[in-house]
């Protein structure tokens, strides 16, 4: 589910306009935040689920992820470790940043330039009105095996997470803007009263 890096230097991006638009968006996005819609499809290409919800983020490392429909679910990044309450569980789980990110979107929207390099990266061209990039998880045991950014004309629109049951996630920005102020109050998190917690908090 979820998911985020100035940055770095791209060698040889000069002809492909998808490693330009994300080398655009690392160097120039420290911020964003904005809504989303998910859906996720299996091998056949069926629907299975569908999802909303609210995102934010703040270069490196700290992000949340609000899922308010059909199941309420929050992931924090407070840019030390990641925050993953699930509302109808009353269960909180805890795990280091570092950890928790490695080859996933979060390490793509919101990581430094070290979780950047866990993805080998590479133009795919113009599709359905969107120049795409892929990026390909370098650690083979990743839960996914590619992940796909749409860049549109206002900056990133789509994401397509693909994992190694050929399962495909569509997550789809709206309302994203870039560099606006957001409260660090959102990046924090602390347990409900009485939830089950799972993981270290200090």
């Amino acid at each position: 589910m979820l998911v985020a890096a100035a940055m770095f230097a791209m060698p040889q991006i000069a002809k492909a306009s998808s490693l330009d638009r994300f080398a655009e968006f690392i160097a120039t996005t420290l911020t964003a935040s904005g809504e989303f819609e998910q859906r996720v499809f299996d091998r056949n290409k069926r629907l299975v689920q569908e999802s909303r919800g609210m995102l934010s983020f703040s270069r490196p490392g700290r992000f949340r992820w609000t899922y308010v429909k059909p199941y309420a679910q929050l992931i924090v990044g407070d840019g030390v470790r990641v925050w993953i309450y699930d509302e109808d569980l009353n269960q909180v789980t805890i795990k280091k940043l570092d950890q928790a990110l490695g080859s996933t979107p979060a390490a793509l929207l919101a990581g430094n330039n070290e979780a950047v390099k866990a993805f080998k990266l590479a133009d795919r061209g113009l599709r359905d009105g969107l120049e795409w990039l892929d990026a390909t998880p370098r650690d083979k045991d990743s839960s996914f095996t590619r992940i796909s950014l749409g860049f549109g004309f206002s900056g990133l629109e789509t994401m397509e997470l693909t994992d190694s049951f050929g399962q495909v996630t569509l997550l789809r920005f709206s309302t994203f803007r870039r560099n606006g102020p957001i409260d660090a109050a959102t990046f924090r998190f602390s347990p409900p009263k009485g939830a089950d917690v799972i993981g270290d908090s200090k």
